[in-house]
């Protein structure tokens, strides 16, 4: 069975029965999916487990008992519930939550929304963005500019319906519809009108500017002083969204440099700017953004950095925290027609493709930032790892790795090692079990080796890997063992008595993380083996007995 996420959660059945039942805890999580995308409670699963225990039976009146008490404890949530039988021969209910067109909420008042594998509470204004962002009618399917279907452009309507027939991500019993009826589908039409969707993707240059919102990218290039040297503008309404992508990538000539990387007697080329990464990113931009308010597009081009600023905030629910787990789609039904005419991936996946491109080229991971009324994407301009990139390479032609495996030893090969507490900022992640799918092969196959307990726990590449690779690594403390590090320090102190942990971290070396270094000197106290004078910044430390 799947993983629990976005669209799923399992609960023991003892939460719907006997007098541990925790109604409240249910109605919440009915709550937060029906004010996301809907989803499924799995009732009988326990945490963790993949099925029902064996031979457990759901009692007869639970699908009816449980409509009733959401029915009692909710409001605007529609549930269906259905007792499934699992291969173990276990039994368990499928409580299937559907979208809501309005804003759902508890019967006392409080609102949730699922985000991730949690039911978050919304509070303040973020209700009212909850209540703006849930409008019964989207503005993609709205017809209130009037443009008649026959007064599409011929050239986008031919070029739209050509690439929709030609995706394999689009259902054979779609392709069979005719031109009209594929328009109805994807919710460009709407009797014999455009939709607001229809007039951005099919529509006329006069009628696309009529929106009022249609998208506009300005492309800015700023040397090293910050005074603008260059500058290009998508602004003339003429283009529709998947147009404007294609556009820019071709018409900026910053985007065509490129770096040379050696590869012993060879030299690969590798784009400054990899155009997966840019593609999705603009797509993100154009697919997600807050189509009901002005604003354009900014592509501001920096020595150092590409920043891509977006008008409006994120999506209620994602915040960038969580942009590599979280799927909220401010716009779905042009989403979906991106998604299907190949240009961006599924939600919930663009930043993971964006991960794996640049961590298997050595270059470091983008940072969102989000303002008031405005998201901002950095992507830095740095020269690709030769080292990490080889290494990626080599790896992937020998062992079958998936994305998040790849991001994950990308990761660990930038770093050299990493503790679990690191590896659950860096990938987004709230609790150590939810590392499981993304280390759990790497170490099975000893790519990946570990010591240490819970948080604690340091992950490294194993230097058997490393030489069968013929990677050439460089040498450092990061992965020092805590004898080692302990004569470091004792041999220290003894040269340089009265030394703070500042001091000590600056000679022994800084690839040591100080955090390990803080520990080794509190436990050498413990045990007698150095004494402290001061407290906190002003503490020094001593040896207790001078060194034979």
């Amino acid at each position: 069975m799947s993983l629990e996420g976005q669209l799923l959660d399992r609960k023991s059945l003892r939460a719907v029965t006997g007098k541990s039942a925790d109604w409240g805890e249910l109605a919440k999580d009915c709550v937060a999916f029906a004010n996301a995308l809907g989803g499924r409670l799995l009732i009988g699963i326990e945490d963790a487990q993949p099925w029902p225990p064996a031979g457990q039976c759901v009692p007869t009146d639970l699908p009816d008992t449980l409509h009733r008490r959401i029915a009692e404890l909710t409001i605007n949530v529609s549930v269906r519930a259905d007792v499934k039988r699992a291969d173990n021969g276990g039994e368990f209910l499928e409580l299937t939550v559907e979208r809501s067109a309005s804003v759902a909420s508890t019967a006392d008042g409080r609102y949730f929304l699922r985000i991730a594998d949690g039911s978050k509470p919304v509070l303040g204004d973020e209700v009212m963005r909850l209540a703006s962002e849930r409008s019964a009618l989207p503005w993609e399917t709205l017809a209130s500019v009037g443009v008649l279907r026959t007064q599409a452009d011929p050239s986008k309507r031919v070029n739209l319906i050509a690439g929709l027939r030609a995706s394999d991500r689009v259902k054979a019993s779609v392709k069979e519809k005719s031109d009209d009826e594929l328009m109805a589908h994807y919710l460009l039409t709407v009797g014999d009108r455009l939709t607001h969707l229809g007039v951005l993707c099919l529509g006329k240059q006069i009628d696309r500017a009529r929106l009022g919102s249609a998208p506009v990218i300005q492309f800015i290039k700023r040397d090293t002083q910050e005074h603008k040297v260059n500058k290009l503008v998508w602004d003339d309404y003429t283009l529709s969204p998947m147009e404007m992508v294609d556009a820019v990538w071709r018409d900026v000539p910053d985007f065509r440099e490129f770096y040379e990387v050696a590869d012993g007697l060879f030299r690969t080329q590798v784009a400054a700017f990899d155009e997966r990464v840019i593609r999705e990113l603009l797509i993100n931009a154009l697919v997600h953004r807050p189509y009901t308010q002005r604003g354009d597009i900014y592509l501001n081009l920096y020595p150092d950095r590409l920043e891509i600023v977006n008008p409006g905030p994120l999506p209620l629910g994602v915040t960038p925290g969580n942009v590599l787990h979280a799927s909220v789609r401010r716009n779905e039904h042009l989403a979906r027609l991106c998604h299907d005419l190949k240009l961006m991936e599924r939600e919930g996946s663009g930043f993971d493709a964006i991960y794996d491109v640049l961590l298997s080229q050595g270059r470091p991971t983008p940072v969102v930032e989000e303002g008031s009324d405005w998201v901002c994407v950095t992507l830095r301009r740095t020269l690709p790892d030769a080292q990490v990139l080889a290494f990626i390479t080599k790896a992937g032609e020998n062992y079958a790795l998936s994305q998040r495996e790849r991001i994950t030893l990308g990761l660990l090969a930038r770093h050299e090692a990493l503790t679990a507490k690191e590896l659950l900022v860096l990938l987004e992640l709230s609790h150590t079990d939810q590392l499981r799918p993304w280390l759990n092969r790497l170490c099975e196959w000893a790519l990946v080796g570990q010591s240490g307990r819970a948080q604690g726990t340091r992950y490294f590449v194993q230097p058997e890997v490393l030489r069968a690779l013929a990677f050439p690594a460089i040498t450092s403390l990061k992965r020092i063992e805590d004898h080692r590090l302990r004569a470091l320090v004792l041999e220290d102190l003894q040269r340089y008595p009265g030394s703070s942990v500042g001091d000590v971290h600056q000679r022994i070396g800084l690839e040591i993380a100080r955090r390990k270094l803080q520990t080794m000197l509190t436990s050498m106290v413990a045990e007698k083996l150095l004494r402290i004078e001061g407290v906190r910044r002003w503490t020094r430390y001593f040896l207790s007995s001078p060194l034979l």
